[in-house]
This record gives C-alpha cells, structure tokens and sequence, in this order.
C-alpha cells in the first residue's frame, strides 16, 4: 500500500515539475505569489490524482490482486488514498484562502496573471469553481466521519455513498480549471487517464454495478450456535459459483438492506457449492445475525477474494501460522483441504490464541484437523492462564538459520507486536503475510 501510494505522488510530483521545469513559471509574478500559485497546483494534481486512485479501486478489480496482493490490500489502498486526497484537498484549499494573508504580507503588486475566458467557457469555470469549493467542504466532513470510529457503520455506509457524485463534481472542477499548458505536457495526459479511471468507478459505483459479475444466489443450509458469540452458517449457492481455495474471503449479503459483508470461507471447497462461514458478534450488525437466520434465507455471495493461500507458502522457509479469537477461519479452511492429502501439508507450528481454552468452539475442531496432518504442529494459548504469545516464544522455537514466513490472522495489536518482535529477531529474513481486511 505505501509503495503504491508514495509511486502514484512521485509520479504526480514528476509531471507537475516537468511542466514547470518547460514551461515555466509565471513570469511578472513576486516569488511568494508565484510560490503560492504553483502550491495550488501541486496540491490539486495530487488530491484529484488520489481521488481518482481510489474511485477505480472501488470497483474491486480482481486483476489487481496479484500485483497488489490481495482484495484486503486493495480496499486498504482505497482507503488511505481518499484519506490523502482528502488532506491534499484541505491544502489546496487552505493555499487558496492564503490570497488575504500575501495581500496582507506583499501586497497585490505580483500576483500571478489569471488566464481570461469569455463566453461559454467562463460560464464553465465559474461553476466548476464553484462545484469544486461546496464539494470540497462535504468531502472533509465524510473525512472526519470516516476517521471517527464510534459513527455507525450502517449510517456512513449510506453517506458513503455520495463519494461517486461529490468524485464527478472535484473531476470537472480539476479538467475546467487546470491550465491550458497541462494539456500539452505529461502531467496532462497522466490527469486525464487518472481522470478517466475515477470517472469509470464512478459510474460502476453510481449504478449498482459494482463486483456485479462475481455475484451468485444461494440459500441458507443451517445455522447452528458454535457458542454464546460465534454461530456457524451453511450456505448451498447457485452453478455460476466458481468455487474457492482454502483461505479466501467473500462479501456476503443476507439482507439487501444491510449490504454486504466480507466474511472469511472457514470451510475447503468440496466441489458441492456449499461454503461455511464462522460469524462472531462484533458489532450490531452481526448481534443481530443470530437472531435473525434462519435456514432457508436467501443470501447473496461476492467473490472469492483474496490471497491468504496455502499454495502460496515458501519451500525451505519456517513455517509459522499464527491464529488470533476468529481470525482461525482461514486456518480451518487450510487444515480441511489438506485432510485428504496429508503428504502436501508443510512443516507448520500452528499457534491458536483464545482467551478461554475450555469455552472455546474452534479448540476441538482444531485438534481433530491437526490429527490427521502430522506436519502441523497445533499450539493454543489461553490467556486466561497467562499463556500470552510473544515475538520471543516465536524466535526460541524455531531455527534462526531458515528464512521465517509467518501467516497471521487476528487482532491488529498482536498482529504488529509479533511483526515489530520478529523483525529485531530474524533481521530481515522474515515474510509477514496478514489478513488485513476492513471497510472502513
């Protein structure tokens, strides 16, 4: 996510130069005028660019997993490319408002000559200046909202859905107020494609069309009581589901009012189109799951996503799998596609984290899968009894000579403790794959 995000601003920030090294500065201007001048610019290119970024990520492409690895990735790039043009957008528009405080400082003598339009095209202008400022305002209140993790998910969910519109209307503010030069320079033609893709997502977006062809119908199986918080779902879906590897998640929607919700797959593919889902109450929404299935439901499957695959693992590397409350779903998957063919299974320490070994519902489950597998060694910790994992117990039961991969699924906090730890332990012949999924 970083690489691509610091690769789309260098790019950006390259193409401004660019035109600013041919083209060149204003001339006439005072240098803080011209300074103030180009900052808007700078500030604008990137806002509009990271916008767009994230518009076309939106639309889930599935051709992007493997470059980016995986869908959870690319929703994280989504999301922190809004959250940057958000703040890029607050710049430019903080640079805009500095015109009183140098009329203050420098005086009026130096300003940069504004390019003169009649016509049509002035009209144009005037409302995309216009469309651009009102537009900007709503997108920093859906900043602080998004930020501000206590807001409802269903109710930002809904308000979330103006993105598209308030995108379309920042985009015709950028191509009617960009200079005339830009369109005859690189940065240009890299606006313009920019441009294009977040128009695309906007569209998908603004239709309903989004992941569209990756969805399938089905129906609720069975829905069982794993314990008080966690409930087992079984779900038989139509022919057009392709099916899934072991490890992949789905956006699962039971109710059309709700929308969709990414669930990890905690069961292998048998080739009977049925997939189990292992949902715990977090928040109101999935409280609500276990009142309301009931076999026989509806439901409506998106995907599968994700990289989070077995096959993936690195021969001639340390094995560790690391498995945090319900983040075990993807573990249970691995373990069950491997029952019928314990030879492929990789030499693994397994280590279950729970915070009650005795009330567990995976404990058991666990155990028999690891029974048949011989390779996979099967730890659990239960903090209750003080058995805390740490980066330490990690590094003691392994050999430092080998290359570590780490395959982990679970709370973020442990998640960077064992990665940060790791790290110091094995300097640099560590490979952390995470599950890093959110919606927002």
């Amino acid at each position: 996510m970083k690489t691509v995000l610091s690769l789309i601003i260098t790019i950006v920030s390259l193409a401004w130069g660019w035109d600013a090294l041919v083209a060149g500065t204003p001339s006439g201007g005072a240098p803080l005028w011209v300074l103030r001048q180009e900052a808007l610019y700078l500030s604008g290119l990137l806002s509009i660019s990271l916008m767009s970024v994230a518009m076309f990520l939106a639309t889930r492409p599935a051709w992007l997993e493997g470059p980016l690895a995986g869908m959870d990735r690319i929703y994280r790039t989504h999301k922190w490319a809004g959250i940057m043009a958000c703040g890029f957008a607050a710049l430019h528009w903080l640079i805009e408002m500095s015109s009183d405080i140098l009329k203050a400082l420098v005086g009026r003598e130096g300003r940069v000559p504004k390019e003169t339009y009649g016509g049509f095209l002035k009209v144009l202008r005037d409302l995309a200046e216009d469309l651009g400022e009102w537009a900007i305002y709503v997108v920093l209140a859906m900043l602080a909202i998004t930020l501000w993790r206590r807001f409802p998910y269903r109710t930002w969910r809904f308000l979330h859905r103006v993105m598209p519109l308030l995108y379309l209307m920042l985009a015709f503010h950028a191509l009617l107020l960009a200079p005339v030069a830009y369109w005859t320079q690189p940065v240009g033609v890299l606006l313009g494609v920019l441009i294009v893709g977040g128009v695309y997502g906007s569209v998908v977006s603004l239709s309903g069309r989004i992941g569209r062809s990756r969805q399938v119908r089905g129906e609720v199986v069975s829905v069982s009581h794993a314990s008080a918080q966690v409930i087992t779902v079984r779900c038989r879906l139509d022919h057009d589901w392709p099916g899934h590897r072991a490890g992949q998640f789905a956006f699962v929607s039971f109710d059309v009012g709700e929308g969709q919700h990414p669930f990890t797959i905690a069961s292998a593919d048998l080739g009977n189109r049925e997939i189990t889902l292992q949902i715990k109450a977090l928040g109101d929404y999935t409280c609500r799951l276990a009142r309301q299935l009931t076999a026989g439901q509806p439901v409506s499957v998106e995907g599968p996503y994700g990289r989070f695959d077995i096959a993936r693992h690195r021969r001639g590397t340390q094995q560790i799998w690391i498995a945090g409350g319900i983040g075990v779903t993807p573990f249970l998957a691995w373990l069950e596609s491997l029952q019928n063919r314990p030879g492929d299974a990789p030499a693994a320490d397994l280590h279950y984290c729970t915070r009650d070994r005795n009330g567990d519902p995976f404990v058991a489950r666990l155990e028999a899968l690891c029974d048949q597998l011989p390779a996979i060694h099967l730890q659990v910790h239960d903090s209750r009894q003080g058995q805390e994992l740490s980066a330490e117990t990690l590094a003691a039961g392994g050999n430092s000579g080998r290359p570590l991969e780490v395959w982990f699924c679970g709370p973020q906090g442990l998640a960077e403790a064992l990665r940060d730890g790791l790290s110091k332990v094995r300097h640099g012949r560590l490979r952390f794959h995470q599950e890093a999924f959110v919606m927002r």
